[in-house]
């Protein structure tokens, strides 16, 4: 049984992409190299725009963990993408993002998502070049808080 497309009142937060030439593959779809682009791309954007500051540089960072991607329908050149996001799961060291890829009319074609990413980071210590485990900052738990859907 094919896996339900979500729909845009899933998510939470949202960015816009511009499709470029060099995206699309031989057989016309979007690279899957290139999905994956930009669920790293709109987690870490909102992260930062959200955090205030350069979240290379807190003593805790986020590690990808995990990252999967679910196909529903093609994207085609030209385009908009629509980005949408929200958080799975807050945990202690650990936020497990939903990333929702649209195109098309929100009313119509685009209603529900062409792909959905699940991106998972791990916090671990900055400061320590064996980058153990840690606890999320308090800025990061502040800034993606309000991406948890209810």
């Amino acid at each position: 049984m094919p896996a339900e497309r979500p729909p845009r009142s899933a998510y939470v937060a949202w960015d816009r992409a511009t499709l470029r030439w060099a995206d699309i593959d031989v057989y016309g779809h979007m690279n899957n190299a290139r999905y994956f682009e930009l669920i790293d791309t709109v987690v870490n954007d909102q992260l930062a725009r959200e955090v205030g500051t350069d979240i290379r540089a807190l003593p805790a960072i986020g590690v990808v963990a995990e990252v999967s991607c679910r196909y529903f329908a093609e994207v085609t050149y030209p385009g908009e993408l629509e980005l949408g996001i929200y958080v799975e799961r807050l945990g202690t060291s650990s936020i497990v993002y939903r990333v929702g890829i649209f195109q098309g009319d929100p009313e119509g074609d685009g209603a529900t998502a062409a792909a959905e990413g699940r991106f998972v980071h791990v916090y671990v210590d900055n400061t320590d070049p064996a980058r153990p485990t840690t606890p999320l900052p308090a800025e990061v738990r502040a800034a993606v808080e309000p991406l948890v859907r209810q």
